[in-house]
C-alpha cells in the first residue's frame, strides 16, 4: 500500500499497544512494509539486545547512565520502566517527521501512551491489540521462545493490568486472524489520514473550488 507522503498534510503518530505476545510486533513489521509513508519510532532502551536485534535499527541500546542523562535533559517524548529496563522515545526526530508529513509508528505500552496523550494528543491515533484468549496469549509467548518460563509467567500476570487500560485507546483490534487484523489497521490509517484537521490546505482548496463554482 502506497503512503501519501505530502507536506500539505501533517503526519500522524500511530500508537500500537498490547500485552506482550498479542502480536503487535508482527503487525508493526507488516504495516511498515505496506505503507511507504509510515516510519518506526526507534526507542532508546537499557535492555540488552535479543538475538537478531540490531542497534539503531530495532532500538538504540544505551546504558542506564546515558538514559538518565537524556531523561534529565528532556530529550524524550515519553519514557517508562518495564521489567526492570528503561524505554524512551526521542523527541526531536518525531517532531521533525510530523512537520514533514510523515506518519510515525510507536510500539509502546499504556504508560508511554498516557504520556504522549498529555503532550501531543492531537497527533495521536491510539490502537490497542488484544489476544483472542488468555490461553492463546500464553501459547504465543511460549512459541516465540524469547523468554524464560519465569518471564512468561510474569508477562501473563501483567497482561490483565495492561488490558484494563483498553478504554484509553481509540480503536480495539482482536488479533485472532493476522491478515484480518492487518486489514483493519490499514483501514484506520486511511481514515485518520483523511481527517479534515490533518489536511493543512483543505480550506484554500475549498475556497478556490467555491469561487470557481460561482
Amino acid at each position: 500500500m502506497e503512503g501519501n507522503h505530502n507536506k500539505d498534510r501533517r503526519g500522524m503518530m500511530i500508537v500500537l499497544s498490547s500485552p506482550s505476545g498479542a502480536g503487535k510486533t508482527s503487525l508493526s513489521r507488516e504495516l511498515l512494509k505496506e505503507n511507504k509513508n509510515l516510519f518506526l519510532s526507534i526507542s532508546h532502551t537499557t535492555r540488552p539486545p535479543r538475538s537478531l536485534e540490531v542497534n539503531e535499527n530495532d532500538y538504540f541500546f544505551v546504558s542506564d547512565e546515558k538514559f538518565i542523562e537524556m531523561l534529565n535533559q528532556g530529550e524524550f517524548l515519553e519514557h517508562a520502566k518495564v521489567f526492570d529496563y528503561y524505554y524512551g522515545t526521542p523527541k526531536q526526530p518525531v517532531i521533525d517527521a510530523l512537520k514533514d508529513g510523515k506518519d510515525i509508528l510507536f510500539d509502546i505500552d499504556w504508560q508511554g501512551t498516557q504520556q504522549l496523550m498529555n503532550s501531543v494528543q492531537d497527533d495521536l491515533v491510539k490502537i490497542f491489540v488484544l489476544p483472542p484468549s488468555a490461553e492463546e496469549l500464553e501459547k504465543r509467548l511460549l512459541k516465540r521462545n524469547q523468554d524464560t518460563e519465569d518471564t512468561v509467567k510474569k508477562r501473563m500476570s501483567k497482561a490483565s493490568d495492561e488490558i484494563s487500560h483498553y478504554a484509553e485507546y481509540d480503536y480495539i483490534i482482536i488479533n485472532e486472524n493476522f491478515d484480518e487484523s492487518l486489514k483493519r489497521i490499514n483501514s484506520i490509517l486511511i481514515a485518520e489520514g483523511l481527517k479534515r484537521t490533518r489536511q493543512h490546505k483543505i480550506q484554500d482548496m475549498i475556497k478556490s473550488l467555491r469561487d470557481d463554482l460561482l
